[in-house]
């Protein structure tokens, strides 16, 4: 036999720790005097409990897709499909997981062999250090090398599953035909259809979750919401997340679904997808008022922006240059054209053609061919000037002087050049270019 190394002996008090654990938690669920300690004292030996795990691992799977997570009664195959060995697509899915965890599904009752095989020593997992063949880790389980590598092969097993891949009526695998020349559609080719319902992944509802409590109640985050009620600077923003809703995997019995939906309590986030809801019931004629950027920075959003943004301009000095602060000011220039885009759009949308032909519009002729474009349509004399084309670059400078004239303070005078940097940065713009073309197009010749 050969001399174990202080490596393996390490090993081997951590195989022993996690067993012992596991022993104390059964035994203080026992009186002092009940017989079924000494029976467990020696199942709970480190070889005794080895083997028995050895043998129940079989009832486990490593898996990233649960089929149970669909429905809990599929009986069809889950899958081990590493983000690296999925194909690269553009939305958003588990092949864009650099850092994922695996889940396991199977018997709830041998979930403490998975367990033992995450304990980690040195930055690896017991399983990797296995599948690695790592001879230390054979000598702690066992001093016979024969049964170490019996109980190696069981443990690495499983990862693989048992039997071929199967569907279920409840795993809901619903594919719809697509192809577009053959028909009745090839059942061979998966080009010809679509998979209305995919096996959910596991491993993307755990990292999402994880990121997503993190940004609910992570001490970061609660101290930048605290800053922020607070009135104070604070070195990074926060997360919100509209509408988020929860559904819960499992019911009352999460861990018959999976080991990470067991950990997450059955919970797995929902991200709010729902088309956007426009609210008109603000959106009023502008009359009485000779210029709708007063208006505009009178929105709750705008009003936060331009606070923010007057404050990080104030405390800038002329040597600040740095292509940080200039990405951060056109990130607060870009969520402006964005909020100003929002109420263009608000007005040409929401309220009738003609609009500003009233005797109580006020507004300058370049702000109707904005917020009116539709009225070209039924007003000649109008459609004239909309076609003229000066009115976007008016629009642009009378945005560039409101802006200036917004963000003056204690701390801060702006100029002549101020302004002709937001009148190129609105005008060069490419929502900005796009609502107008579409304004524009949109328009009689």
């Amino acid at each position: 036999m050969e001399q174990a190394t202080p490596r393996s002996l390490a090993l081997q008090q951590l195989i022993a720790a996690f067993i012992a654990s596991r022993l104390n938690d059964k035994l203080d669920k026992l009186s002092p005097d009940d017989p079924k300690r000494s029976e467990l004292t020696a199942q709970y030996q480190p070889h005794s409990w080895l083997a028995d795990a050895a043998r129940r691992v079989s009832q486990l799977q490593l898996v990233t897709h649960p089929q149970k997570a669909t429905h809990p009664d599929a009986r069809g195959s889950s899958l081990h499909a590493p983000p690296d060995s999925l194909p690269q697509r553009q939305e958003i899915g588990t092949h864009c997981l650099s850092d994922f965890a695996s889940d396991v599904v199977g018997n709830a009752a041998a979930l403490d062999v998975y367990k033992f095989l995450k304990l980690e020593y040195q930055g690896q997992t017991l399983l990797q250090m296995q599948q690695a063949d790592d001879a230390d880790l054979l000598q702690a389980l066992h001093h016979d090398s024969t049964v170490a590598s019996q109980w190696r092969a069981a443990f690495c097993s499983i990862t693989e599953a048992a039997g071929g891949p199967a569907s279920h009526t409840l795993a809901k695998q619903i594919y719809w035909p697509v192809s577009p020349d053959d028909f009745p559609a090839d059942a061979t080719d998966d080009s010809h259809y679509h998979l209305l319902s995919i096996l959910n992944s596991s491993a993307l509802s755990h990292w999402l979750y994880g990121r997503i409590q993190e940004h609910r109640f992570g001490d970061a985050a609660k101290a930048a919401r605290q800053a922020r009620r607070d009135g104070n600077h604070h070195p990074h923003g926060y997360h919100d997340y509209p509408q988020l809703a929860e559904e819960k995997k499992g019911g009352t019995k999460p861990q018959n679904i999976s080991q990470l939906n067991s950990e997450r309590r059955g919970s797995n986030y929902l991200l709010a997808s729902l088309p956007p809801q426009w609210d008109s019931s603000e959106t009023q004629p502008l009359y009485h008022l000779d210029n709708a950027f007063r208006r505009f920075g009178q929105r709750k959003a705008v009003r936060s922006l331009l606070r923010e943004f007057g404050q990080f301009l104030g405390k800038l000095k002329p040597e600040h240059n740095t292509i940080h602060i200039r990405q951060r000011r056109e990130n607060y220039l870009a969520e402006l054209f964005g909020e100003l885009l929002q109420f263009g759009a608000a007005y040409s949308n929401s309220l009738p053609p003609g609009w500003t032909d009233h005797p109580d519009c006020k507004l300058p002729l370049n702000q109707q061919c904005w917020l009116d474009p539709y009225r070209a349509e039924q007003d000649a004399d109008f459609n004239l000037q909309f076609q003229w084309q000066d009115w976007p670059q008016q629009l642009a400078e009378g945005f560039a002087l409101w802006l200036n004239s917004r963000l003056e303070g204690k701390n801060l005078h702006l100029a002549e050049a101020e302004f002709d940097f937001w009148r190129r940065q609105l005008a060069q713009d490419a929502g900005w270019q796009s609502q107008l073309d579409r304004l524009q197009q949109g328009a009689p010749a």
